[in-house]
């Protein structure tokens, strides 16, 4: 089914996005918390090591110092890090923020009013806030909008903010007063009246938007939108990559695919779909909704990640998806998660919530490690060479994916990761004026209005390691109302039963998309979707030259990998084939596949009629889910695995 039934947001929830009407409202992560399973996990080891981590690479490069380098007069001199590292502060924020609103604590809370207090008193008078510009000795302000990132800066100072608002409203620490005096500014300056141009790398006109919806200010959404209108008319300088690079080729109305740096599209297409929601622009959303369409269905590898050139961080060509070169950063999967969900509050639509699954279990749950303490940038899904071991004591220079490394010179995507999972749980359920949607899995507590009545219910499951969702009201007013549970595309044969509190049982198919039980619910009444997460060969459209001839098996939500700690001792994830005819099975947790490895003899010119070993080894061989790759040291590894021809 969709849900179209519009509405209009009626309460300030704790939640990143709040748009003022559409399909679905947003629940907070007042009303929603994760309490455990997969992503309970992930929160725990975010909030107990992870932020922990950032802050200490934070003081170590400096990022936080350039702060008090500003007001000593310590600048440019002492500054450290790249142009954008403030952002990297704001980021971290912003996820402190979302972890003090899921349960308080008094050392956040300190560490989170320290880092305001130093950033606070760089402010400068008129509202400019930046450490990399406006300074003697530093480039004018406003003054590289292709590279400097003050604007992208802003953005993310702007969005946490906008979560410390809606985490604690009227906190005496003044980050929401900064981050207006900011806006303000950008406003004098970039209005109708002033500098005809925009930042290089998009993020703040979503900024502008949450902030507008948050303080009631119409100026930062007119001026979010002047900054969306200018994207396309060739007000950036040109580069070798091309105007694409910053979405300024095309004017944004008349693009049919999202293109240029995956990290700057995505950023670029939620903020536009923010202006399109708060000024009702139905030509905009819906070539939002036609770029979001191509994009899926022709520039995303099967993980769900966004890019395939490494030396501009962009999009390829339609199908050009190499898996050995693909980019697919960490930062484009979280844009691509804020993209898909902008659209599923606007349209009601499980595609977006597909997406966003895939995303975030193959993505999002891939960068960091299982300690939290160390990630990826860049996310292959082949790695032919043993990856190195990252110095823990130096950030990594390189974002290629080898090994997973504790910081890098370009640190973008740990802070994105912690404010990603800190405030995850707002991503998880919605209501509308017919019910309540269920649209991400994992063991939670949901506590709501919905049509006028509060509704209490939690959600057990073992997802995605089984496919079993038990939703238990715990309590409901004695009125009808729908209960809205996602069925993924790939779920097909998936069943709903509905158990009453009476002792009823009732069992119902349940297509992709959404399955719905409408009601008089009363407490004690059992709904359960069970999904069939068995393993599955998938195979590549065949427009995707680099993968021809190749399958990758999924289990659920997880795309699966193969990595060569599984396979005899010497032997590659290049010379293997897997046989497409033997059934996989599970076994001990795992998946089990059945693989014939080929040696290949060397020859002195690599074309024509290969010359292939006699000797052919058949093995059954444990795959993994995608994202606990390289937890067990150096391996190659790889996504999609070719198929043994029959005879061959």
């Amino acid at each position: 089914m969709t849900l179209t039934t519009s509405h209009r947001a009626t309460a300030a929830a704790a939640a990143p996005v709040l748009p003022s009407s559409g399909a679905l409202r947003p629940l907070g992560i007042e009303e929603v918390a994760i309490t455990g399973g997969f992503w309970g996990a992930r929160q725990r080891v975010n909030r107990r090591a992870t932020l922990a981590h950032i802050g200490t690479w934070l003081e170590r490069e400096g990022w936080l110092r350039n702060f008090a380098l500003a007001v000593a007069g310590g600048l440019p001199e002492g500054r450290r890090g790249r142009e954008f590292s403030d952002s990297e502060v704001y980021k971290y924020l912003e996820a402190l923020a979302w972890e003090i609103g899921r349960a308080p604590d008094d050392e956040l809370e300190r560490a989170f009013r320290d880092v305001v207090s130093v950033v606070g008193a760089a402010q400068e008078p008129d509202g400019y806030l930046n450490t990399r510009f406006g300074r003697p000795g530093q480039g004018p302000r406003w003054s590289d909008l292709e590279w400097g990132h003050e604007l992208y800066c802003l953005g993310h100072l702007f969005q946490a903010a906008v979560a410390r608002a809606r985490t604690k409203p009227g906190a005496d620490d003044g980050l929401l007063e900064i981050a207006t005096r900011a806006a303000d500014l950008v406003c004098e300056v970039f209005g109708e009246d002033g500098i005809p141009s925009m930042c290089g790398h998009a993020e703040i006109e979503t900024g502008l938007v949450e902030l507008g919806r948050v303080t009631g200010e119409p100026r930062y959404i007119a001026q979010a939108k002047l900054f969306v209108d200018r994207h396309g008319t060739g007000v950036l300088a040109d580069i070798e990559f091309g105007r694409s690079y910053f979405q300024d080729d095309i004017p944004i109305r008349e693009a049919d695919v999202l293109r240029g740096h995956a990290v700057r599209a995505n950023y670029l297409s939620s903020g536009a779909l923010d202006v399109a929601v708060e000024t009702a622009d139905g030509e905009l959303s819906s070539a939002l909704v036609r770029q979001w369409d191509n994009t899926v269905a022709r520039r995303t590898y099967i993980t769900g990640g966004q890019g395939a050139h490494h030396q501009d961080e962009a999009f390829g060509a339609d199908f050009e998806l190499p898996p050995d070169r693909a980019y697919s950063e960490t930062c484009a999967g979280i844009a691509s998660v804020q993209f898909s969900w902008r659209l599923l509050l606007e349209r009601g639509e499980a595609k977006y919530a597909d997406l966003i699954e895939r995303t975030l279990y193959n993505v999002v749950a891939t960068s960091p490690s299982s300690a939290g303490t160390a990630f990826y940038y860049a996310n292959t899904l082949h790695q032919r060479t043993p990856g190195e071991i990252a110095d823990p004591d130096a950030p990594s220079a390189r974002a290629e994916s080898s090994l997973r490394a504790p910081w890098f010179e370009v640190s973008c995507c740990p802070p994105n990761v912690a404010r990603t999972l800190a405030s995850l749980a707002a991503y998880v359920a919605t209501v509308d004026e017919e019910g309540l949607q269920i649209h991400q899995y994992a063991p939670a507590t949901i506590s709501t209005t919905v049509a006028g009545h509060d509704v209490a219910l939690h959600v057990e499951t073992d997802y995605p390691a089984a496919g079993d969702i038990r939703v238990t009201v715990d309590a409901a007013a004695d009125a009808e109302w729908a209960l809205s549970l996602r069925v993924p595309s790939w779920a097909v044969g998936a069943a709903l039963e509905v158990r009453s509190a009476d002792g009823g049982v009732q069992t119902l198919a349940a297509e992709p998309g959404y399955a719905t039980v409408r009601r008089a619910f009363s407490a004690g009444d059992v709904v359960t979707l069970r999904l069939p997460v068995a393993p599955r060969l998938t195979r590549p459209d065949a427009r995707i030259d680099a993968i021809r001839g190749a399958v990758a098996v999924e289990r659920g939500p997880e795309v699966l990998a193969l990595e060569s700690v599984d396979l005899p001792e010497g032997i590659g994830v290049d010379v293997v084939a897997i046989d497409p005819d033997a059934p996989l099975r599970e076994e001990d947790g795992r998946v089990v596949a059945r693989l014939a490895i080929r040696r290949p003899v060397d020859v002195p010119w690599p074309f024509g009629d290969p010359e292939v070993a006699d000797d052919e080894q058949i093995v059954d061989v444990p795959l993994i889910p995608y994202h606990e790759w390289a937890e067990r040291g150096p391996s190659t590894m790889r996504i999609w695995i070719p198929e043994r021809r029959a005879g061959a």
